[in-house]
């Protein structure tokens, strides 16, 4: 069977199910912080918003909720398709990249951020932001909540209605983490920044998958990261999920140039 179809993603979710995890959006957890068989469900609306609302229909049809964070870019930002997915239950957030947007000019990336909140809110009432990568930028988005190397003022998302930041609010040494970044799940070696520092750990534990059947096996057979108890988050690019032979032909070639591109910015930065 084809990876990184609609009907692989239904047979993903289907197993997660069946191995006794409880899915959820990323504000739900905030606001339980529950542990165990937990998995928090993420989508990142990177490009053809399309495909998240075909994802969200699934997922209802599957009896489970997540969350889909949106760009405030054209290629991204859809009114018809953010109210469509919220009216199945789903939580939306704001996949923000503001500092890049401005290169890099804090004070009118917070702005930015605020107003693109703002525009949000007219659909959801946003209470979750995830960064969005933009490897193609010498700016990580997260700077905006942290000091500045002289020791400059950071920003709090606290402060503008905000409960949740995966990246500042999960403890990944508690948490596992797959993300199908590079249009793999073993992508971290070609990104520049959906990573996170324990996955050099799993690696050393063999909790190391390359395709969604391999995923698939290890929940049904209780092995690898999900023999215990510990949670996880999840997160996807629907655009890669497609069952026409067509986009996800073109996915597969468009995504394997973006990795050759980026394996020397990954090299770059982590030398």
């Amino acid at each position: 069977m084809r990876d990184f179809t609609l009907t692989q993603y239904r047979n993903l979710i289907s197993a997660f199910l069946r191995a006794g995890y409880t899915v959820m959006p990323f504000a739900d957890w905030c606001d339980c912080r529950e542990e165990g068989r937990v998995l928090i469900l993420r989508h990142d609306v990177d490009l053809r918003p399309a495909n998240s609302l075909r994802v969200a229909q699934l997922e209802h049809e599957l009896g489970v909720r997540s969350s889909f964070y949106f760009r405030a870019v054209p290629e991204s930002f859809s009114p018809a398709v953010i109210r469509a997915i919220a009216e199945l239950g789903h939580e939306i957030g704001y996949h923000y990249e503001d500092l890049s947007l401005l290169r890099g000019n804090r004070d009118e990336a917070i702005i930015h951020f605020q107003d693109c909140l703002v525009s949000l809110r007219r659909f959801y009432p946003v209470r979750t932001i995830c960064m969005h990568g933009a490897p193609a930028t010498a700016y990580d988005g997260r700077d905006l909540w942290r000091k500045t190397p002289d020791g400059g003022h950071a920003y709090n998302y606290h402060d503008y209605g905000i409960v949740g930041e995966p990246y500042f609010d999960i403890d990944f040494s508690r948490f596992f983490y797959l993300t199908d970044t590079g249009r793999r799940w073993d992508g971290w070696k070609v990104s520049v920044r959906d990573k996170v520092p324990e996955q050099e750990l799993w690696l050393k534990r063999g909790w190391v998958f390359r395709s969604t059947d391999d995923i698939i096996s290890a929940l049904d057979n209780r092995t690898s990261a999900f023999a215990g108890q510990q949670p996880l988050m999840l997160t996807t690019h629907p655009q890669r999920w497609t069952d026409s032979t067509l986009a996800w032909t073109a996915e597969l070639l468009a995504q394997s140039l973006k990795n050759m591109v980026k394996r020397p910015l990954v090299w770059l930065k982590e030398s």
